[in-house]
């Protein structure tokens, strides 16, 4: 497939007006809005169109004429090809200031909603801290190797050529183009479309999807990868269900989650390399401990969480209340939620496979009193739970956000048909260098 420019374009000059939702600088020219790919709020560019559309256009820089005083030099390499990261060429403060101004504004927009008070932003080490992703393989047989990155940032047909990854977890990160090396050895070479990778806090997995049964040639040369980097690797021949270890013959994933108060003990959670877990460890040690400074658990409350995954927040509650009911979708998901908290002694905890997407307020758990409720979505938001819950008896709600605008859409309906008041909110940088807002919030009941 040849590479060409969907607009050939002379290049032009413009001013930066604002950043994007995605991290793309933002121009008007000739009274249409042009997204620009690689410019900063303040920056005087020269820019070329990329293409176009009928309410605005696409550009990327050529040459910044006057930069922005918060632009950086981009660690990695592969920064102006990659789109595993859109922000490297922002210095950080300014990366956590933007990411709550697009909170603030979402409230305000979509929610009509502000909170009383803004929480003081989360952060943790920027670089290393991704534990779990997926990586694109394609053998190019016109370069005469093997490809293995994340897609391009402005061709995504196209998969970046990286040699290693700054914010990938550092068991893998320096060893990504080892990767390459490998599969351009195999007889899969062009059967393995992508890599997925999970960390636990002792073991790095890799799962090799493969669309063609593998040799025995393959599968000696991936056991000997793994044994040579100390990688747990794993196969996927079908969909996830058919994910199952090749080398060592039982690895053990699992992370630990601090308590952070010697009164209660940590918790060990144990989960399978596609299941979802939080991106970023240290991130969600020091959310945790917010969520429960917000959730304010008692000895005597009933708390609900919903969305509730392997258990991530379910069991450090769990420590702290009467009882605590998880709920989630997947019923794998719940399953091991479950065994986690028989493998760390908590009796109090119960746990619901439930479409949260449908109507469930005939269940048992959803008509049941809850002192408290945990919210933890997808992108899409909670809206359809807020249809029956939360009860009266509902005092407090700490929600935890991936996306700014399902929140503020989920806030106004709290304030306004739930009778909430937005007592606090603030933002989590969950995925340094990116434009992701991952945000919480505290709900409390008007007296």
């Amino acid at each position: 497939m040849s590479r060409s420019n969907s607009v050939p374009s002379t290049p032009f000059e413009a001013h930066i007006t604002d950043l994007g939702h995605d991290g793309r600088g933002v121009a008007r020219v000739d009274g249409k809005t042009v997204f620009v790919s690689g410019a900063l709020l303040g920056e005087q560019v020269t820019a070329k169109l990329r293409k176009r559309h009928r309410h605005f256009d696409e550009a990327e820089v050529v040459e910044v004429i006057v930069a922005s005083p918060h632009r950086v030099e981009p660690r990695c390499r592969h920064f102006a090809e990659c789109s595993g990261c859109s922000l490297q060429h922002l210095d950080a403060a300014t990366q956590i200031g933007t990411k709550q101004r697009v909170l603030a504004e979402n409230f305000e927009r979509i929610g009509k909603v502000a909170p009383q008070a803004w929480l003081p932003p989360l952060t943790a080490e920027p670089w290393g801290y991704r534990r779990k992703g997926r990586l694109s393989v394609r053998n190019v047989a016109k370069k005469g190797r093997v490809l293995v990155g994340f897609r391009e940032e402005q061709n995504p047909r196209f998969v970046t050529e990286i040699q290693q990854c700054e914010v990938m977890h550092p068991a893998l990160g320096p060893k990504v183009g080892l990767l390459a090396d490998l599969l351009g050895t195999m007889d899969a070479v062009n059967d393995i479309p992508q890599i997925e990778f999970a960390a636990g806090d002792e073991l790095m997995a890799l799962v090799f999807r493969h669309m063609q049964p593998l040799s025995e040639r393959d599968l000696a040369a991936l056991t000997a990868f793994g044994q040579q980097h100390g990688f747990a690797i794993y196969l996927q021949p079908g969909g996830t269900s058919s994910v199952h270890p090749l080398w060592p013959e039982n690895p053990r994933l699992a992370f630990r989650i601090a308590s952070g108060d010697a009164r209660f003990a940590d918790v060990e959670l144990e989960f399978q390399p596609l299941d979802f877990v939080q991106v970023n460890a240290g991130m969600n040690q020091l959310m945790m401990a917010r969520a429960m400074e917000l959730l304010d658990p008692q000895p005597t409350d009933r708390v609900l969480d919903l969305f509730c995954g392997l258990g991530n927040f379910t069991l450090p509650i769990a420590r702290r209340v009467a009882e605590v009911a998880g709920v989630e979708g997947e019923h794998g998901l719940v399953e091991r939620a479950a065994q986690n908290a028989a493998r760390n002694g908590i009796a109090n905890a119960r746990f619901h496979v439930a479409n949260l997407f449908e109507d469930q307020r005939a269940t048992d758990w959803a008509k049941q009193p809850w002192d408290k409720l945990l919210l933890d979505p997808p992108r899409a938001g909670a809206d359809k739970v807020l249809e029956y819950l939360p009860h009266k008896q509902t005092q407090r709600i700490v929600y935890v956000s991936c996306h700014p605008a399902s929140l503020a859409r989920d806030a106004g309906i709290l304030v306004n048909q739930h009778g909430f008041r937005l007592a606090s909110a603030g933002v989590m940088d969950m995925f340094p260098h990116t434009s992701h807002v991952e945000s919480i919030a505290l709900f409390e009941r008007h007296p």
